[in-house]
């Protein structure tokens, strides 16, 4: 594969409009996601013309319909609502891993620790599916053996710390790998049942042989140093076999000529940031993704995202095209953004997108320029009502390289569906409906409501108030009062039949942030008024 020209990291912007997201907006249809999904798209996997997108599993082949597949179906054997974190899909083999947020464990930066609550898979395309408990370590296992090397090692055996953060499975070998940060590195050959421990090279070196003898502890903490080369974001096992798996200290790979026939074990040589342009942007590998040409004379490109760690660097993406030489890999710079980037996908040899705090990067020419999308339009050029904040997690293309192509996003206030590479966009959401005609806890009867309630404008973003309309109009006036009903914004947003949505930021109408405490909205339209409360709680 070769490119002409200089690299330009320059960010270009759509024609689109960029002036902020409008604090009140409403007007535009919205497509609904099933009950029991979540409008925060934080993983996306396309398998063909499928889709499938998580926190909570929902699955569809062209937006139309959606399958979604409850808690029950895929974790039976773990109580409460755990999350999606990372899914594979070969054909008709699913993998996800599932994790969760212990609400009673807090990290050194007060939030919940993410954890492990282990995988579900399926053979038949989603027809029945089996889970697996997290691949943790019996107490006793204080030894991990690699060549010919006994390493002690610290077992880990509580699911904290330890989601899988990445999942890759390999159709030709069967084997399924997994990256879990505490829990590192790991390989199933018999379906999940057991998992072996990958030694990768610790921060002391940066390559390991089988037919070497070590000595090292192998543990996320060492003699409470933190060991970054044992912390697993990320992995890939590319179409020649090769392994990459990327860790706080870089990425180690694996090539399928370095399995040692002896012991059974890889020898694994690391790269990390170096200072030289050829190498990563950071040493925090957060997403390493295949790029398919299809050509059978070249090794398909491998795209590595980094974020800068305790020994500098910056957020950036970069490309395998190849190895020098002496064997060493070439990362040639895609984009360097001002913000964390997440995930990557491709349309084809030139196409690339990624995902962002930022929004959408869209790349025509195989990386060389880049458009940054801010703002999504609707086929009738209306700005869609997605909030500002929100950014995107995850990309992903179904049909890529053919005239069907679909370029889907997941966002952190919905996912999205654009069949022009960008230019228009759908918008689905879960929309509980108001007055449902078989009320439940899960849909109660309601005539309007606000969510998320209540509401953290530091962390939310804006709050969205839903209603119906009946009888037409063109325009809402949307008023919000304080708990003594004193009038603290007010404004208008467009509203068509059916539902609506208009948001407020917690702002007042000069511009200041509300204080804790109740509010009341009102909304009129069509002649109706809707009526509600909301709790701001910073």
């Amino acid at each position: 594969m070769t490119r002409s020209g200089e690299l330009a990291l320059a960010v270009f912007f759509f024609a689109a409009p960029l002036a902020a997201q409008p604090v009140f907006s409403g007007g535009v249809a919205l497509d609904a996601l099933p009950l029991g999904a979540r409008n925060g798209v934080s993983n996306l996997h396309a398998e063909g013309g499928r889709l499938y997108a998580g926190p909570h599993l929902v699955v569809t082949d062209d937006g139309e319909t959606f399958t979604f597949f409850d808690d029950e179906a895929l974790d039976p054997a773990v109580n409460g609502r755990p999350s999606i974190f990372s899914i594979d899909v070969e054909g008709d083999v699913i993998w996800v891993g599932l994790g969760f947020r212990d609400e009673d464990n807090l990290g050194p930066d007060g939030q919940p620790v993410q954890a492990a609550a282990g995988f579900a898979f399926s053979t038949d395309g989603g027809q029945t599916w089996a889970y697996r408990f997290p691949p943790l370590d019996d107490p006793g296992a204080t030894t991990v053996q690699y060549g010919v090397s006994t390493l002690e090692a610290l077992p880990v055996i509580v699911p904290q710390q330890s989601p899988p953060y990445d999942i890759d499975y390999d159709p030709a070998t069967g084997d399924v790998w997994t990256a879990g940060f505490a829990s590192g590195l790991r390989r199933s050959g018999d379906d999940g049942q057991t998992w072996e421990r990958i030694v990768l090279p610790p921060d002391t070196l940066d390559r390991l042989d089988p037919q070497t003898p070590y000595d090292f502890l192998y543990s996320p903490i060492t003699q409470g140093v933190q060991q970054n080369g044992f912390l697993g974001f990320s992995v890939l096992v590319d179409e020649a076999g090769t392994v990459w798996a990327g860790t706080a200290a870089g990425v180690a790979r694996s090539d399928s000529s370095d399995l040692d026939p002896a012991t059974g074990d890889r020898a694994w040589r690391r790269f990390a940031l170096d200072g030289t342009d050829a190498s990563l942007t950071g040493d925090f590998v957060v997403s390493i993704e295949e790029q398919p040409f299809g050509d059978e004379d070249a090794r398909n490109p491998v795209w590595i995202i980094g974020w800068p760690s305790d020994t500098g660097g910056v957020v950036g993406l970069v490309e395998w095209i190849g190895d020098d030489e002496d064997g060493n890999p070439i990362f040639e710079p895609r984009l360097i953004p001002a913000r964390r980037i997440y995930d990557v996908a491709f349309d084809g040899a030139d196409r690339v997108y990624v995902a962002g705090e930022e929004g959408l990067y869209v790349s025509e020419d195989g990386g060389t320029t880049w458009q940054l999308q801010r703002t999504f339009l609707s086929p009738d050029g209306e700005v869609l009502p997605l909030n500002p904040e929100a950014g995107t997690f995850a990309v992903a293309v179904t049909d890529a390289g053919t005239d069907d192509a679909t370029l889907w996003v997941g966002a952190g206030d919905g996912l999205l569906k654009s069949e022009d590479g960008g230019r228009t966009w759908r918008v689905f959401r879960v929309n509980v409906p108001t007055n449902p005609a078989s009320p439940t806890d899960e849909v109660p009867e309601v005539e309007a409501y606000a969510y998320p309630n209540p509401y953290t404008p530091g962390a939310d973003g804006v709050c969205r108030i839903r209603f119906d309309l009946s009888g037409g109009g063109t325009t809402a006036r949307l008023r919000i009062f304080d708990f003594g009903m004193r009038l603290v914004r007010e404004a208008e947003a467009p509203v068509r039949d059916g539902p609506n949505e208009v948001f407020w930021d917690g702002l007042t109408d000069l511009g200041t942030r509300v204080a804790n405490g109740p509010y009341f909205y009102i909304v009129e339209a069509g002649g109706e008024t809707f009526s509600g409360k909301i709790l701001v709680l910073e």
